[in-house]
């Protein structure tokens, strides 16, 4: 279960990079409720997360998703470069958090 939140903590984050830019184009109090309640949702699964997996690995992922899923979704959503080194990296992020998880 504590992966399963923090994966969902993860996701969490990246709508969390999704609502600043949102809030960035939008400025009303809905994107900032979004904005507040995507981060807030992420930080309680994190902790929740930490009681059972390593501080140091619930935070690698943490960030690794986040970040992934914040390039990801610049890639798909916002039209940003889709080149296959920026791709390349993403998945390295990615491969990092799953080598911390098989060495656990």
């Amino acid at each position: 279960m504590a992966w399963l939140s923090l994966i969902a903590a993860g996701l969490f984050e990246t709508a969390g990079v999704m609502t600043i830019n949102r809030l960035n184009e939008q400025r009303n109090a809905q994107s900032l409720l979004l904005l507040l309640g995507a981060f807030g949702a992420s930080f309680i699964l994190l902790a929740y997360s930490m009681a059972s997996i390593p501080m140091s690995t619930a935070y690698a992922i943490w960030t690794g998703i986040g970040a992934s899923g914040g390039a990801l979704a610049g890639m798909w959503l916002y039209g940003e470069s889709k080149d296959w080194r920026r791709v390349l990296f993403i998945l390295m992020i990615l491969g990092a958090a799953v080598g911390l998880k098989l060495v656990e």
